[in-house]
């Protein structure tokens, strides 16, 4: 993937590595939601059982991820350049807080509908079901392609390409079960597989600021990366983790993100 990612950069004007490493990885990333929801045409349709397993997996990957793809580096980075000890940390946890907040302000302004827990946000009778669908989704993947994005800051293509998989891996049961319950309410398999994969290419969208913004403010690179830690914890702990334990498949959900977590390790250390 490193190669690939390089030989794809080789062919752009400009020398901005960083930009482009970020934006490639965080398009193949988004490509994940797209094999997800092509599995629709192959397979019958998953069980309630076997979705929750899968999610739960995905957001082990994501928990693991944001941990020793974000946080990590960025108290690393933001500690080296610290006058006092301690204040390095201090600022990469004021941009998580940030990013976190920054989530749970679009989500109480955008509506969006959820795959267990229904219809959130404000009220609003003229957005269709399927539209709320892809609403919730693109709050999803919009942080995590900039995750994707500025995980190569600092120039480091292993812990960015290391991130670029995990993420793509957890999209892929997120484009099955966003594909799977268009099929629920009625659409199309070709409609359904065609919204499950626009909505991972917002992904690049959020991969290229996040990349374009590491590659101009250096200087902040622990607080934006931070800020992508922040709203992917929110994420997992306002949306996946109560969406996948709200049946009756809560211990195989959290085994499955135990599984995800080990999962990402195993990339991580791999990968470096």
């Amino acid at each position: 993937m490193q190669d690939t990612l390089y030989q794809l950069a080789s062919l752009l004007p400009g020398d901005p590595q960083v930009f482009w490493y970020g934006a490639f990885a965080s398009l193949l990333a988004g490509l994940g939601t797209s094999l997800g929801a092509l599995a629709i045409f192959l397979i019958r349709r998953p069980s309630q059982r076997t979705l929750v397993g899968m999610i739960s997996g995905a957001a082990g990957v994501m928990l693991a991820a944001t941990f020793f793809s974000l946080l990590e580096p960025a108290i690393d980075h933001a500690e080296a350049h610290a006058v006092h000890s301690g204040s390095g940390v201090t600022i990469v946890l004021v941009g998580m807080f940030l990013g976190a907040a920054m989530l749970f302000g679009i989500h109480r302004s955008s509506p969006h509908e959820h795959f267990e827990q229904g219809r959130e946000g404000p009220a609003n009778s003229h957005v269709s079901r399927l539209w709320l669908f892809v609403i919730a989704i693109t709050l999803h993947n919009f942080p995590e392609g900039m995750a994707v994005g500025v995980g190569f800051a600092g120039e480091d293509v292993a812990n960015g390409i290391s991130l670029g998989l995990g993420i793509g891996i957890q999209n892929i049961p997120e484009g099955l079960a966003v594909a799977v319950s268009l099929l629920a309410i009625g659409y199309s398999k070709p409609a359904a597989f065609a919204v499950a994969s626009l909505t991972g290419l917002v992904e690049p969208i959020g991969g290229a600021i996040g990349a374009a913004v590491v590659w101009l403010a250096e200087p902040a690179i622990p607080v934006i990366l931070g800020i992508a830690a922040g709203a992917m914890l929110f994420i997992i702990s306002d949306e996946i983790i109560p969406e996948t334990h709200k049946g009756e498949y809560k211990t195989l959900a959290t085994f499955s993100l135990l599984i995800g977590v080990a999962l990402m390790l195993f990339l991580d250390v791999l990968l470096t």
